[in-house]
């Protein structure tokens, strides 16, 4: 009996690795014919490699069209938004002296952790071009600074002590737009902990604009079970000393 289960397990891993790499054909085929297809509209194209390619199609359900669509806007907006190919932290000095992001350690499938505290976000007038030019700033760093062989982040958003005075509605749909149509696929998973009641009605409005995939990579944690949730991803090595790990906080400008 267990002989056949033996063959019964096997059978099932033997047939996964079957569709995996069929998968991952149909993925290279549409990445050589997306490739061909972006490269006639913009030959800046050919300095991107394979691996954004890919990530801008799994965003569309692998559909070339809309794939293409969505990238030939990002490059436009690379153009416009990073005209350096980057961002100068004298370009964000506002944002940078809120102190309100984070990056250090990985979690236990390799990702980097970035960590983010909403209640140091106060916009002021005028606030949002340099606020849109700090999230692009914090997405370059951490594309920058992924380990080898990774594409994705995760990241932790602490909502203590958050309030109406936080509350920043255009900033926050301009960062999604951002995430979602500009850097697709990187984000791996967000826990948003100390949630207070009143950050529901932010969120209800911002939910609506949040895009499937992403939705379920959101996971609102509970105070009483905030350090074993996030244990459960993260190694007590590279969990942030905030929740008991054994990291300090390096901000995200810091090498």
């Amino acid at each position: 009996m267990e002989f056949k289960n033996m063959e019964e397990s096997n059978g099932i891993i033997a047939e996964e690795k079957e569709n995996e790499t069929e998968i991952n054909e149909i993925e290279q085929n549409k990445v050589r014919l997306m490739r061909a297809f972006v490269e006639r509209e913009d030959s800046s194209v050919k300095e991107v490699d394979d691996l954004m390619i890919r990530r801008f199609l799994r965003a569309r359900e692998l559909d070339i069209e809309k794939a293409s669509t969505l990238f030939l806007k990002y490059l436009s907006w690379r153009r416009s938004s990073i005209p350096n190919g980057f961002i100068s932290p004298s370009e964000i000095p506002n944002e940078l002296a809120q102190n309100k992001l984070f990056m250090q350690g990985v979690d236990k499938h390799n990702r980097p952790i970035v960590m983010v505290y909403g209640a140091r976000h106060k916009p002021y007038k005028g606030s949002l071009e340099e606020f849109k030019r700090f999230v692009a700033y914090t997405l370059e760093r951490i594309c920058a600074r992924m380990p080898a062989g990774q594409e994705k982040f995760v990241s932790i958003a602490d909502l203590k002590g958050w309030g109406y005075a936080n509350s920043d509605i255009r900033g926050y749909l301009a960062a999604l737009s951002i995430l979602q149509d500009c850097y697709p696929e990187r984000l791996g998973k967000l826990f948003i902990v100390h949630v207070p009641y009143i950050f529901m009605t932010a969120w209800k409005v911002v939910y609506p604009f949040i895009d499937s995939k992403t939705k379920r990579k959101i996971i609102f944690v509970e105070n009483k079970k905030l350090k074993s949730t996030l244990l459960g991803d993260i190694d007590e090595s590279q969990l942030p000393d905030v929740y008991g790990g054994k990291l300090s906080l390096v901000p995200i400008q810091d090498d």
